[in-house]
């Protein structure tokens, strides 16, 4: 049997990098390493692939992220800021606090109960006539990864609208509602139906405009350790670590898979061309299992990268190979029976009879090994796929 051509690699027919945008949801993929991923794809080099995926969730891991706290002027941000750092309002670094309106820039802190966060005490909304718009702009909106949006006494239309603006986004938000000790020392109802309550009014609140289930904590600043703030330290810990590591492995395997299909998509224009056989790099298009090797190498799945991936990720290569539904020919056909089909002998017998019908004989052998081509392409590719994110999955655990 001819071994295919190692080098079998097509260019892609439009720059992948050139036309979708690499949004990692708290970062942004550099150009160059999303330019480096479609080369390594697409020459189907899977060892340079684990490279740069681990260079890049380095990066973006040792990143901080950025959390902002916001709300209403005077529901008391910056005490909030001090309770969750778990300082008291007379030490060095703690935020300022007062009765009036303290806050007049974004401030960031840090706290070694969350090393790897950046905590923003952002200016309150409602400030006279600013707008909403004018106000998201002045705190550059689009920079922060979690919103903690503070509320007391009230939930007010400005923070309704906050809400909207961070929903919009698809930006992680939570509602606390600060000053808990003040509402349970004035109480006329018990305690957990004045807790309730006030679950109850702020989901209302945002149902009405189509936020549903909002995550919502019931704290006092003054007790850091009690009602909700446990529960919320926890809370924002999960996903810190979600927001470092989940988002950018979505949006890197997102960004693998078009990758991928653009690659499927620019071969499939070759399939049923004169030159198609020399391409592929094999004596005969109707051989299955000269087909399966070809393909293996154009995505870089074949036993030899398979190894070399595999031992870079501290992997038995059989752990990969398992999720191959196209590991060797007979599972392929196993699993498939229009190509098992279009591989038996009784196919075989109907092409050579086809084949001496003039004309349409021709068109309709042609038409059945380009379909075969292209669903064959598909299993490999799905394949490649599959083994992409389960590297992704691999390099975080």
């Amino acid at each position: 049997m001819t071994q295919p051509n190692q080098s079998l690699h097509i260019p892609l027919s439009t720059s992948f990098t050139s036309i979708v945008p690499y949004n990692m949801g708290w970062t942004v993929l550099p150009k160059a390493t999303a330019t480096n991923i479609e080369k390594a794809l697409g020459n189907g080099k899977l060892l340079e692939v684990v490279s740069i995926i681990r260079e890049t969730l380095e990066t973006v891991s040792s990143s901080p992220v950025s959390i902002a706290v916001t709300g209403d002027s005077g529901n008391g941000m910056s005490s909030f800021v001090n309770a969750l750092r778990e300082i008291g309002h007379d030490e060095k670094d703690s935020a300022p606090t007062g009765v009036v309106r303290t806050t007049q820039v974004p401030t960031c802190y840090s706290s070694s109960h969350f090393p790897y966060m950046e905590l923003w005490d952002l200016p309150g909304t409602g400030t006279g006539t600013q707008s909403l718009e004018n106000y998201l702009e002045k705190i550059h909106f689009s920079q922060y990864d979690l919103f903690i949006i503070i509320a007391s006494e009230q939930f007010s239309m400005n923070l309704v609208k906050l809400v909207k603006a961070i929903q919009g986004q698809g930006k992680r938000f939570y509602i606390v509602w600060t000053k808990l000790d003040r509402d349970l020392s004035t109480r006329v109802l018990p305690e957990e139906q004045v807790l309730q309550n006030i679950r109850e009014n702020i989901q209302e609140t945002l149902r009405k405009v189509g936020v549903c289930e909002p995550i919502i904590f019931l704290v006092s600043s003054f007790e850091p350790l009690l009602h909700d703030f446990p529960e919320l330290r926890d809370t924002l810990n999960r996903d810190i670590s979600d927001i470092r590591y989940c988002g950018p492995l979505e949006n890197l395997s997102d960004t693998c898979e078009k990758i991928i299909n653009d690659k499927v998509t620019s071969f499939q224009e070759q399939i049923g061309s004169k030159t198609f056989q020399d391409i592929l790099g094999i004596q005969d298009e109707d051989d299955l299992g000269q087909c399966l090797i070809a393909y293996h190498s154009f995505f870089g799945v074949d036993d030899k990268s398979l190894q070399q991936m595999a031992q870079s990720m501290g992997k038995p290569m059989e752990e990969y190979r398992a999720i191959m539904k196209s590991r060797d020919l007979h599972t392929v056909l196993t699993g498939d029976w229009a190509l098992s089909c279009m591989n038996c002998k009784t196919a075989s017998y109907l092409y050579s009879i086809l084949s001496y019908i003039p004309f349409l004989g021709d068109t309709v052998i042609n038409y059945l090994r380009v379909w075969k081509h292209r669903h064959f392409l598909e299993i490999v590719a799905k394949d490649t796929r599959s083994i992409v994110k389960k590297i992704l999955t691999d390099s975080i655990m």
